[in-house]
């Protein structure tokens, strides 16, 4: 009998400018919480693993310097090292900017009749309205975040 595989664990990785920010506004954006990796980096640090200069002082605690992720909050973590285990963006410091539309992006869901108090929160949040889109298939709005990655509120 052939046993069928486990689903393979994954997040999405997100270069970014500044990954802190992005982590701060995709974490209120999505009601994530920013993962704290502060114990991982005090072990390392102190193994010499670490060069404190990859560090960061972030919310208050040690963050590596070019990479943060968010998870969502009702998923398991690990909790020797902050690391979700679930539904998870990881942003990760790039030298360039982004220059190109993005081949890959999140659509988000918030509810029947709630999309225009949505859009607005995530305006409020740094984010920006680039089109309204209204087809036969359905209506959402195309908005770009604080970096200029687009994203839909449908």
């Amino acid at each position: 009998m052939t046993q069928t595989p486990a689903p393979l664990h994954w997040k999405l990785v997100v270069d970014a400018g500044d990954p802190h920010a992005q982590a701060d506004f995709w974490a209120a954006a999505l009601h994530y919480e920013t993962e704290d990796n502060d114990a991982l980096i005090q072990r390392l640090l102190e193994l010499g693993a670490l060069p404190r200069e990859a560090t960061v002082e972030y919310h208050a605690r040690l963050a590596f310097r070019d990479l943060v992720a968010v998870r969502h909050p009702d998923d398991p973590y690990d909790k020797d090292s902050g690391t979700g285990l679930g539904r998870r963006l990881l942003f990760q410091r790039v030298p360039e900017p982004k220059t190109v539309k993005n081949r890959l992006h999140l659509d988000l869901h918030p509810g029947e009749g709630r999309r225009a108090a949505e859009v607005e929160r995530l305006t409020g949040l740094g984010a920006s309205v680039l089109r309204e889109v209204s087809e036969p298939s359905g209506a959402w709005v195309v908005m770009a975040d604080p970096e200029g990655n687009e994203f839909c509120v449908h």
